[in-house]
């Protein structure tokens, strides 16, 4: 124990002097600047991303917890680190993504990225103790939290980033990757409690996206991301009959090297919160992808039925396509890129109207005030106005085209 103690010390001790020491290079930088590149560098590091600073300075800690993003307000996800971190990349808020992973690091990953992937839930427990809930890690989480990093020591020139980045992929290959009979590889979506008896797994197809994907290939061209990108696109297009897809999704080997996706053996054939982010995914992926096409075909269903009543369902039956309630205005922000790229911008601009019109009267509400938490409709809010807004976009290798890149890089070179 004591020398776990000493070496999770020693890694923070060098990632703090690291830190410090890319401040202390900063600082000698902007002395030597005229008072014009002065200005371009002061547009560069300031925040700029109204929606993103509104939700952040409410439900971002100084510390760098993200509040709320557990159905218990004093739990926090690994999710809700990973697209807090996301988020603060886009709108150039530099020391709010440095909180967000330094407590991701230290609490959900116990200061070992070395050999730990974060654990999903953390927060106070029925003891009273405020730690780590559930150890298992949330692939999706991971590979958001491993992208943004990459992208963060891109944009940012932060080279202890990216070494971040590559542990945390090495884990994921090491422990969250499995090579199925008859597809090849692909993603758990966890270590845990995702390989079934009888030679079935259970997939998460909105654990997937493809620009994801295709940003990881390019930083590692020799492993797996290739093939888990056309492997995803074979997952949605055999269990898509209705053009819905589902929230999870089993597979099952059928021989040695054979195998099939069928019904999720626990969550059955439902659509509904997690699956509403392929859509999203989807319409965001470059059109110049090879894959996108061939994805958006086969999520044809959802823009029907929310073409024929205005809203998108709750939830959807993927075989028989029986759809049940109103899908909260998340749900819309979600289908605003999806449709976008089917060329339908009318149906986009509804959804959008509905989004914003809801989100600043949820944004209006005080704490405790809300009869549904805000989480996860700001989080889609947040991907999908940020894209229509041009803040951000995908290339086709799945780095970033980030709105405040040609003020920065005008500061940095002029």
């Amino acid at each position: 124990m004591t020398t776990l103690v000493t070496h999770r010390c020693k890694l923070t001790f060098v990632r703090r002097w690291r830190r410090a020491a890319l401040w202390l290079a900063g600082a000698l930088v902007s002395l030597s600047l005229t008072p014009a590149m002065a200005a371009d560098a002061a547009a560069c590091t300031s925040g700029d991303w109204p929606l993103w600073q509104t939700y952040a300075a409410r439900f971002v800690q100084n510390d760098g917890r993200l509040l709320e993003s557990s159905l218990e307000r004093n739990h926090s996800t690994s999710e809700g680190q990973s697209y807090g971190m996301l988020f603060a990349l886009i709108g150039n808020d530099r020391a709010r993504f440095d909180a967000l992973w330094k407590w991701t690091a230290d609490n959900m990953a116990g200061s070992d990225i070395n050999s730990r992937l974060p654990g999903w839930l953390w927060g106070q427990g029925k003891d009273g103790a405020w730690q780590l809930q559930d150890a298992n890690s949330a692939s999706d989480s991971d590979l958001w939290i491993a992208y943004a990093l990459l992208e963060a020591a891109r944009l940012w020139q932060r080279p202890d980033y990216r070494e971040d980045a590559l542990h945390l992929l090495k884990n994921i290959e090491g422990q969250l990757v499995v090579n199925l009979p008859g597809l090849g590889r692909m993603v758990l979506p966890g270590p845990e409690g995702f390989v079934q008896p009888d030679h079935l797994w259970r997939l998460n197809p909105s654990y997937l996206p493809l620009p994801l994907l295709r940003r990881l290939a390019k930083e590692a061209p020799t492993g797996p991301w290739k093939e888990i990108a056309e492997n995803t696109l074979k997952m949605v297009s055999a269990s898509s009959p209705k053009g819905y897809v589902a929230d999870w999704i089993g597979y099952r080997a059928t021989a040695p090297k054979a195998g099939l996706f069928v019904v999720d053996p626990v969550k059955g054939e439902l659509g509904s919160y997690d699956a509403i982010r392929v859509y999203l995914w989807a319409g965001m992926t470059p059109k110049s992808d090879p894959l996108a096409a061939p994805l958006l075909a086969r999520l044809e269903g959802m823009s029907n039925s929310t073409a024929s009543t205005g809203v998108p369902p709750e939830k959807v039956h993927v075989i028989s396509g029986a759809l049940e309630g109103q899908g909260p205005f998340g749900y819309s922000a979600a289908l605003i890129p999806y449709f976008q790229a089917k060329g339908q911008p009318w149906l986009a601009e509804q959804q959008q109207r509905r989004v914003e019109e809801a989100l600043n009267a949820a944004l209006a509400k005080a704490d405790g005030e809300r009869a549904e938490p805000l989480y996860y409709n700001a989080m889609l809010s947040l991907f999908a106005l940020g894209w229509a807004e041009k803040r951000y976009q995908f290339r086709d290798d799945g780095t970033l085209k980030l709105s405040w890149e040609t003020s920065c890089t005008r500061a940095v070179t002029r």
